[in-house]
């Protein structure tokens, strides 16, 4: 096993086969998909040239620590058997206002953080589904899907992620335009939009994101995209559908879609001092 530093599309590419590897080699554990960390590069970051560290064998990485920058925030993530010498070392280096994210099933990691002094600060979940239990699509009356093969006005997530998003988007390897969907009204005004990303080698289908625009929600428009969208990825040929979650209201609508909760995490970081 040697170490390996990278930046930018290369670490992304890395941090791909990496996360594939993981999943292939147990179907449940870990906290990310290798299409988590694509979409994590759909705007310019100030990570995006920081070096990221992986540990690679004759087969290819399989271990590597992220720190990625989210609106002046960093998170640092542990993918694949990281040395825990690193992790310990990368621990106690952390800035104040980073964050580590931690599945609470992960009792090595969870000792190692709150070892460091770390603290929660919040909690997610994560679901899953079988591709045979998604639901038939539809669409309510005054509305129509669309995608980016075709749509030629501007992206739909452009206000939040700025102009862009397309562009790295779709620099991405596990990027489909037939995946990323919209829902509109008649006249074209765009009410929300979804995310779906096939990922062909481990055969999971992921959505992110999921918004509905204010003014259109509790219409239905979610549920009809999910719907649609999880119909795309099967015919793609994914096995199993994955969503993660931070609210009560986005867990209810996706058990309401059919996803079943599976894990829970917890965000670590350090205890700020009182001013």
């Amino acid at each position: 096993m040697r170490e390996l530093r990278a930046t930018g599309l290369d670490a992304v590419a890395l941090a791909t086969r990496l996360l594939q590897r993981v999943r292939l080699a147990d179907p449940d554990c870990g906290l990310w998909e290798a299409a988590d960390v694509q979409w994590w590069w759909r705007t310019p970051r100030a990570s995006d040239d920081s070096e990221q560290t992986f540990w690679v064998d004759e087969e290819g990485p399989l271990a590597g620590i992220l720190t990625t920058e989210f609106r002046g925030e960093w998170q640092v993530d542990f993918l694949g058997a990281c040395p825990e010498d690193a992790r310990i070392a990368t621990l106690a280096d952390l800035p104040e206002g980073a964050q580590v994210p931690v599945r609470d099933d992960d009792v090595g990691l969870r000792t190692l953080v709150e070892g460091a002094g770390l603290v929660p600060v919040e909690r997610d979940g994560t679901a899953w589904m079988a591709a045979g239990d998604r639901p038939a699509p539809s669409i309510p009356d005054g509305y129509f899907l669309t995608d980016r093969r075709d749509d030629r006005a501007p992206h739909p997530m452009r206000a939040r992620n700025g102009d862009a998003v397309e562009e790295r988007l779709r620099a991405c390897s596990l990027y489909d335009p037939a995946l990323d969907l919209a829902v509109k009204t008649r006249d074209g005004a765009v009410a929300g939009y979804s995310l779906y990303w096939f990922d062909p080698v481990t055969k999971v289908g992921l959505l992110e994101p999921m918004r509905v625009l204010d003014g259109f929600q509790r219409r239905g428009l979610a549920r009809a995209m999910i719907a649609e969208g999880l119909e795309r990825l099967a015919a793609r040929g994914a096995e199993r559908m994955k969503v993660s979650y931070g609210t009560d209201a986005a867990r209810a609508l996706y058990t309401g879609c059919g996803y079943r909760p599976a894990s829970t995490s917890t965000w670590y970081g350090r205890a700020r001092e009182p001013e």
